[in-house]
């Protein structure tokens, strides 16, 4: 079920709000963990059983580690926690690749599974995985309600894509929420920005994307390459960004607060800057519990690279099992490491204008690994952006641009903080025209912006989230 449909829209949305804010204080629990295994089950009825079975582990793994805590057993079942949710998270999503890659160097001809990947999984692996680790470290204490500790990894508003939330930050709000009205209007408010993002913006111009990458790489000019990226670089922006604002939105209409998992990555200096902008909750995760526990910047320069190029390969392949996203993963590594070693300082030392367009640079060849599938596909298409195949220009690439300049300048300034900013200064103008165009804005623009998302909903096909496929 997607965010971005009638039936979650219209349907599951005012029955599931409908039951959970006039069931008294003790049932919302019920409520929230029901609806979300039916929110689950609506795509993938089976895989509720592995999310449950999962859940079930976790809770009993961390009792166990809370007992034996300072004891060796505890160790044990830490690591058997993460080895179960390895096991499952590897079987599911790398198996067929693991078969495939064996198939070409070996010449044998093993059959694929050819399993469906379970939604979400990437996202509340690694959730329940935090939980364990920080029981077994004593960052958080145990839950022994196993309805809560469910309600914590079912939550269907940041489930399927994230952010990755750890249980330390919502332990207080699962058995005790404040809910208002002050909070279900921002999270309204906060929901229907991020269903703009996604159907007015990614989905029209992803289409441009699906258009150009479909081509033969050959035919494609400078233009129409760099065009055609630029387009996938927002599509994937607003579409990820989009889903976390609507969960997030979500969330505090519950009663619940998740970590920003966006702050403007396209305006980065550099890439260092950039991966803390983007995906703020897997960079976190990642720097928590892998980063941190390998040495991170405390054991010398060389173990200190050696640790970045680590995460970076885990971040790619937890993006896909795919050969493209090891490599996604390591084109970072190697801008990071340059830059820890000396290019930071250089950058520091230029005009944030150079800085930007070089981060742009680095991230639109970045998403060129990331969005196309095959070696051959890739080696074209980054052939085409340098003109090491078609023309400079061309009338498709003049056509596009022309088609789409508008969308491509709404999206610029949207994926900035001006538009933020601007808001931000006539709510605290305090009187005058100022603060009457903030309250003007402040009803009708959403408004405004559910009424067009709607319409564009209910005219265009099925499109769900390009996250959900990880």
């Amino acid at each position: 079920m997607v965010f971005s449909s009638v039936v979650f829209l219209f349907r599951f949305l005012p029955f599931f709000f409908l039951l959970y804010f006039l069931i008294p204080k003790r049932g919302k629990n019920y409520v929230l963990f029901l609806g979300s295994l039916f929110f689950y089950a609506w795509g993938e009825p089976v895989y509720v059983l592995l999310m449950l079975f999962s859940t079930v582990a976790d809770y009993v793994n961390g009792r166990l580690i809370w007992r034996y805590r300072g004891k060796g057993r505890a160790k044990f079942f830490l690591i058997l926690s993460v080895a179960v949710n390895l096991l499952i998270l590897c079987f599911f999503k790398y198996a067929d690749f693991l078969i495939q890659s064996v198939n070409v160097l070996a010449g044998t001809d093993i059959p694929l599974l050819d399993l469906p990947l379970p939604i979400g999984i990437s996202f509340y692996t690694f959730q329940t995985m935090s939980y364990t680790i920080d029981v077994y470290r004593g960052d958080t204490k145990v839950q022994r309600n196993i309805l809560d500790f469910g309600v914590y990894v079912t939550m269907f508003p940041q489930l399927i894509a994230g952010p990755i939330v750890k249980y330390r930050s919502v332990a207080e709000e699962l058995h005790r929420r404040r809910i208002d009205i002050f909070g279900i209007s921002r999270g309204a408010k906060r929901f229907v920005v991020g269903l703009a993002k996604k159907v007015l913006l990614a989905n029209a111009i992803g289409q441009l994307w699906a258009d150009v990458s479909a081509a033969e790489t050959a035919e494609l000019s400078v233009l129409t390459a760099w065009i055609g990226i630029l387009a996938f670089a927002f599509q994937i922006y607003f579409d990820f960004s989009g889903y976390s604002d609507m969960a997030i939105g979500l969330g505090e209409i519950l009663g619940f607060h998740f970590p920003e998992n966006f702050d403007h990555p396209y305006v980065s200096g550099s890439v260092t800057e950039f991966w803390r902008r983007w995906h703020i909750s897997l960079g976190s995760w990642f720097r928590e519990y892998v980063y941190i526990p390998l040495g991170g910047n405390r054991k010398g320069l060389p173990r200190q690279l050696l640790n970045i190029l680590i995460v970076w390969m885990l971040t790619g392949i937890w993006h896909g099992a795919g050969w493209n996203y090891l490599f996604w993963g390591l084109w970072f590594a190697f801008w990071l490491v340059l830059e820890k070693l000396f290019l930071g300082k250089v950058l520091k030392a230029l005009p944030k204008g150079i800085g930007i367009l070089y981060n742009t640079v680095v991230v639109l060849m970045g998403w060129v690994l990331f969005g196309l599938d095959t070696m051959p596909q890739i080696q074209g298409y980054l052939g085409a952006m340098f003109g090491l195949g078609g023309p400079l220009a061309d009338r498709r690439g003049l056509y596009l641009m022309r088609e789409y300049l508008t969308l491509f300048v709404i999206a610029a300034i949207a994926s900035t903080p001006l538009l933020e900013r601007l808001v931000k200064k006539l709510e605290d103008s305090g009187t005058g025209w100022g603060i009457a165009l903030y309250r003007l804005g402040e009803k009708v623009f959403p408004a405004l912006l559910l009424l067009l998302s709607v319409a564009g909903i209910v005219d265009a096909a099925y499109n769900p989230f390009l996250y959900f496929r990880f």
